[in-house]
């Protein structure tokens, strides 16, 4: 595959990344599971309810507390392991940098407030 075209097809599939890391964003759930598990990384579902419960005041289900985890396992911004019966969440950057990255210009001035 030419250089060409696999630079077509990257921007396509950081696109379509993308889209996934700006929907699982957008919810402030979401982005509350993720500021818990900047915290303290490697938490259980049932860590992340109390945390939730106890720091937010959201009272969610475990269900839907799980069914956030999966929107945000599928933008790939968390990744799990499981331990024995026990699985933990991981926070994962690697997306974020990479949005970060299409949009940073090296070659941009420094801006002075």
């Amino acid at each position: 595959m030419s250089h060409a075209l696999l630079g077509k097809w990257m921007l396509a599939y950081d696109g379509a990344v993308a889209s996934d890391v700006f929907k699982a964003l957008a919810d402030p759930t979401r982005r509350r599971i993720l500021d818990e598990l900047v915290e303290r990384d490697g938490q259980s579902l049932f860590e992340i309810c109390a945390r939730l419960t106890a720091k937010h005041g959201l009272g969610l289900s475990r269900q839907a507390i799980s069914q956030h985890l999966a929107v945000l396992e599928d933008a790939d911004l968390i990744r799990t392991r499981r331990e024995g019966r026990y699985k933990f969440h991981d926070l994962n950057t690697e997306p974020l940098e990479r949005i970060i990255a299409r949009w940073l210009r090296p070659d941009a001035p420094e801006r002075t407030p």
